[in-house]
């Protein structure tokens, strides 16, 4: 089974926060930074749609839910800090609101868990945190698709249609994403999975959605929103 995860809408707090080197990792040692830790403090200004940090530096508010996963099918305590299959600690930017995430049911009751407000965040989420805000609203509707089986994550979104890998490895996260992609192009356009291949290679961007969840590496694949067409048919 399948279950679908549509964000109707997102308010965020009044405030947030970013930090960045608050603790030793390989990356901020291999970028200089382990023994220099930093803090932004936003104010939200919801209305404007804006971030402001105590330096002046404003950007835009483009809120999204860090995790949106169920369970996965071992028993037992499981981190919530690593994304799975079955999604979580996804932290993908493009699941604003308009977006509809499908994610694969592994445990019985599915069980699914959603949390960490982002008011913004770049690909990758590079220092391990974005805006870190609080939700005043957010607004879900579930629906379970009992015939539909999936083996990654996929999406709906403003953007596009997006498939998500997750993986310790990063060309094996990008492996599990471009293979769910290249499968939907040829299931939605008819063609082989070579021909959906060469059509991925000129529309389809690789992104890298964050390098920072314990070890697991995400990579997302994006069929840009209009980007395929036929003569005579109106973008898709």
């Amino acid at each position: 089974m399948t279950l679908e995860v549509e964000v109707v809408s997102l308010r965020t707090g009044p405030w947030g926060w970013t930090f960045a080197a608050r603790r030793p990792t390989p990356l901020a040692e291999r970028l200089g930074v382990s023994d220099r830790p930093a803090l932004l403090r936003w104010d939200l200004d919801r209305e404007a749609g804006l971030a402001r940090d105590q330096f002046g530096h404003t950007v835009t508010l483009r809120p999204f839910l860090g995790v949106i996963g169920l369970a996965p099918a071992e028993p037992g305590l499981h981190p919530t800090w690593p994304p799975r299959r079955e999604g979580g600690n996804i932290d993908c930017r493009e699941l604003v609101a308009g977006s509809r995430l499908l994610l694969p049911v592994a445990a019985p009751g599915a069980l699914l868990s959603v949390g960490d407000g982002h008011g913004a965040q770049g690909d990758g989420e590079v220092s391990g945190t974005a805006v870190e805000c609080a939700m005043e609203r957010v607004e879900l509707v579930v629906r379970l698709h009992e015939d539909l089986a999936i083996e990654t994550m996929r999406a709906e979104t403003p953007a596009g249609t997006l498939t998500l890998g997750v993986h310790e490895d990063l060309d094996e996260a990008a492996h599990i994403a471009l293979d769910a992609m290249v499968g939907l192009i040829a299931e939605r356009e008819g063609l082989s999975r070579s021909q959906a291949l060469a059509l991925a290679s000129v529309v389809v961007d690789l992104r890298v959605t964050q390098i920072v969840n314990a070890g697991v590496r995400g990579v997302h694949a994006l069929l840009p929103a209009g980007a395929l067409a036929r003569a005579g048919d109106a973008a898709r």
